[in-house]
């Protein structure tokens, strides 16, 4: 089943890609090099402080990121261990970040920009990475998200149960600009 999943997935990919309005980070180009597909944002939930200060406010201009879902999946497919799985997307969003740091450095739109912002159902590992995660409150937005985002859980765990769904509803990753750009950023001359 979840073999066909991924391959209707493979399908129905580049028509997502269009009408949600991403880029890739490669200079507009798909590349196997990075796992995030980006577009501006303004924030639409509630006031939230983040660990480092920065306050978001309504209506904030935010980069929001998207994992490559079928590149994502095409990876982690025939590993049977979730632990293992778990690895390797933490290891391709480590390695994606500096990318996005580049991005967001050379933004046409960088003073306005806020940081980077997400949504996602595996948020395990994510504060290492410096982000911060807030509940989204919305109930019926929660639920929206929790259908959209659950086909990519269910590929990347190895069974489901009401108490693990439980634990992983949708939630909001934010990180700063500073943060992002201080952690991430490599400075050239």
């Amino acid at each position: 089943m979840k073999l066909y999943l991924l391959s209707f997935w493979s399908i129905i990919d580049p028509i997502y890609y269009v009408f949600t309005r991403l880029t890739y980070l490669d200079n507009g180009k798909e590349t196997e090099k990075n796992i995030f597909r980006v577009r501006l944002t303004r924030y639409k939930g509630r006031d939230y402080v983040l660990s480092d200060g920065t306050v978001v406010h309504k209506n904030d201009l935010f980069i929001k990121i998207h994992l490559h879902n079928a590149q994502l999946i095409s990876h982690v497919k025939n590993i049977d261990s979730e632990i293992r799985r778990a690895l390797i997307i933490h290891q391709m969003v480590e390695k994606s970040l500096p990318k996005l740091a580049e991005y967001l450095h050379d933004h046409a739109e960088f003073n306005e920009i806020k940081g980077i912002i997400g949504i996602t159902m595996l948020n395990r590992g994510t504060r290492r990475l410096g982000f911060d995660t807030m509940e989204i409150e919305n109930r019926y937005y929660k639920g929206f998200k929790s259908m959209a985002l659950f086909p990519i859980y269910w590929l990347s765990v190895s069974s489901i149960t009401v108490n693990s769904l439980k634990k992983h509803d949708p939630c909001y990753l934010f990180m700063s600009k500073e943060k992002l750009l201080d952690k991430y950023y490599c400075y050239s001359s």
